[in-house]
């Protein structure tokens, strides 16, 4: 199957795009819950030897509320044949991901209340067994590689033996015994294995500088092959295919993330495969049956593509004939690479899924994931730019109401969370949704956010509330003088980093928004960091170097704490918050909200308790996205 390893990470300017308004009426306004309930059937993947379909789809067990759950069908060629079959029977969560162990068992990940300590767990599509393979309370575990050459195991980290950090351990998927592969000493944040699964690479980090572990096999000792501070990144994607060299994406004496091979034995020289002077690449792909490399990803204004292989690029070059105006994506293959599912969207709808058989040259849909809304009653995303008050060029997103005249707008700003990461071109429900009720959306990536290369990115280090939030203020501003925004009606709304800079938005800027919602929002970055999950713990002295020291920066982190300002927000404010979440503790909302009642300002506050960082469950979505129209439907009035 196509393998595709990406980075993580703890446009065009508008002038000149013709703003006139579409010549047809409003759309129609649609069901709230079709924008954001689950597909009815999504996610599929192709088992190895191509013989069955695996998707999700809601299921109801036992009268419970519905949650998404695996099923399996027969294959003929590319065709599904005889009913589905349902392998699990979670009722109070939905499972978020799943996918193929061989052909006869399905590996999916199970999160409790939110709380982010997921379980890794089989289950065999032909009996129906489900065995828990972490079965471990308060911990957290992942895959780390399926071992595809394996029928018998899988590599999984987790932290059962010290919560800070993470262990490898080599796990029978048919009775869960597991063998310790790598210990962590107590500093690695991220291993990387070979082609034969064999754990031959590991990242370590005292806070502020990161050093590349490496050894030739599982039987040697690790030694030290490259050491760089945080702010350089030399980040393994994947081996060369005879074991020996591997694939990174480095940064190291450059500004932008480009993809290069290394030499264990010249750790110092990188062979150069690919970069663009624009923006970071994101990751590359390869071959495991033909044993190329395929392509590198990266996204501009859009996703983009660099093709290594003939094959690949005669592949995506066919799709494109037969799915004329959406961008594509191969979401999964059989082994034997003849085929493939095939997701095709573009930034008005999440699109269709397909069968793409290669041999035979023939697709079959799947499945449209949200069929209940029309492509053609959606709005156009626009890539777009401005400048910061300090000259940085701020790109990001532009989604104008259709049919309705781009003029004196309400509006809702929506900054991403993150912070470091970056909003990109394509379907989105909550824009989507927004847009359908009048409002305009702008999504702006300002500095601090990944992907526009290591200078923009330190541009936003200790910017917390001050210059990362002067690029929003900035935006909504151009938004007012290219006449788009009632200056009256704008509101923000954000989640996780994109609520503290709702939060920042209303406390220090409280002239120039009209509502605000908060969602999982930081408030007060003193307590934030005191309350990070502890496997957080390895990294938190580079988090003081890029938001700041409670010591050092004990006065700057004091003027930029929404929380401790609280007496000066007037703006009218809606909060939500998961009562389970690990990253941004209940009490970042609960300080905002006991501060405004205390003075007698109401602020509308939603906890769920079956919830974490964001809100996962049907029925908890829907309280919140109704909550949130009323809310900036009243006072922004679109």
């Amino acid at each position: 199957m196509f393998s595709f390893m990406k980075r993580t990470v703890l446009a065009a300017s508008i002038l000149g795009i013709s703003l006139g308004a579409d010549a047809a009426q409003p759309p129609q306004v649609y069901p709230l819950k079709d924008f954001f309930r689950n597909p009815e059937r999504g996610f599929f993947r192709l088992a190895d030897d191509g013989k069955t379909l695996g998707f999700m789809q809601p299921a109801s067990v036992d009268g419970q509320p519905a949650r998404m759950n695996i099923y399996v069908q027969p294959l003929e060629g590319s065709k599904p044949v005889g009913e589905p079959r349902r392998l699990t029977a979670e009722t109070a969560r939905d499972i978020s991901n799943f996918f193929w162990k061989g052909s006869d068992v399905v590996l999916y990940q199970k999160d409790f209340g939110g709380d982010e300590n997921f379980h890794v767990l089989a289950v065999n599509a032909k009996t129906g067994q489900i065995t828990d393979l972490t079965p471990y309370d308060g911990v957290r575990a992942g895959i780390e590689d399926d071992l595809e050459d394996d029928p018998d195991h899988v590599l999984i980290s987790h932290n059962r033996r010290d919560p800070q950090v993470f262990d490898v351990y080599r796990v029978n998927v048919h009775t869960g015994q597991s063998v310790l592969v790598a210990q962590n000493p107590g500093n690695v944040v991220g291993w990387q294995t070979d082609h034969a699964g064999k754990v031959r690479a590991a990242i370590t980090s005292d806070g502020l500088n990161t050093t590349l572990l490496y050894r030739d096999d599982e039987n040697a000792e690790f030694r030290p092959l490259i050491t760089t501070d945080y702010r350089s990144s030399v980040s393994p994607t994947f081996f060369t295919f005879d074991n020996r060299k591997f694939y990174a994406l480095s940064n190291r004496g450059r500004d932008k993330l480009a993809l290069v091979v290394i030499d264990p034995a010249l750790p110092d020289i990188e062979e150069e495969i690919y970069k663009t002077d624009e923006v970071d690449l994101d990751g590359a792909a390869f071959s495991r049956k033909r044993q190329v490399l395929t392509l590198a990803a990266y996204q501009t204004d859009k996703p983009q593509y660099k093709f290594f292989d003939a094959q690949t690029e005669q592949l995506f070059a066919r799709l494109r004939q037969k799915l004329p105006g959406y961008d594509l994506a191969i979401q999964g293959s059989n082994r034997n690479e003849d085929k493939f599912i095939v997701a095709a969207y573009n930034d008005r709808t999440p699109g269709s899924r397909y069968i793409y058989d290669s041999g035979a040259d023939t697709l079959g849909k799947l499945a449209d994931i949200n069929p209940a809304i029309p492509e053609s009653a959606m709005s156009e995303v626009r890539p777009i730019s401005y400048r910061s008050r300090d000259g940085l060029t701020i790109h990001g997103y532009l989604t104008l109401p259709a049919g309705r005249e781009p003029r004196n707008l309400a509006c809702v700003v929506n900054p991403h969370g993150g912070p470091w990461a970056r909003d990109g071109w394509g379907y989105n429900p909550e824009v989507q949704f927004l847009a359908n009720r009048g409002f305009c959306v702008l999504q702006m990536n300002f500095r601090g956010s990944t992907g526009y290369g290591r200078q923009f990115w330190e541009a936003g280090f200790g910017q917390w509330g001050l210059k990362m939030q002067d690029d929003i203020t900035d935006g909504v501003k151009w938004l007012v003088e290219q006449g788009i925004a009632d200056p009256k009606r704008i509101g923000i709304y954000g989640g996780s980093y994109g609520g503290y800079a709702t939060l920042a938005g209303v406390t220090f800027t409280p002239d120039l928004y009209a509502a605000a919602v908060d969602y999982v929002g930081v408030s007060n970055l003193f307590t934030f960091m005191n309350t990070i999950p502890p496997y957080w713990k390895p990294l938190l002295a580079k988090m003081h170097d890029m938001v700041g020291d409670p010591e050092r920066d004990k006065a700057r982190l004091a003027a930029t704490s929404p929380a401790l300002h609280a007496d000066r927000i007037e703006t009218p404010l809606f909060i939500a918050q998961g009562a389970k979440d690990p990253r941004v503790n209940k009490d970042e909302s609960d300080q905002v909200v006991k501060a405004l009642r205390a003075r007698g300002v109401e602020v509308e506050y939603m906890v769920k308790d079956n919830e974490g960082h964001g809100f996962h469950n049907d029925e908890n979505k829907f309280e919140f996205y109704e909550a949130m129209e009323k809310f900036l439907t009243t006072h922004l009035k679109p």
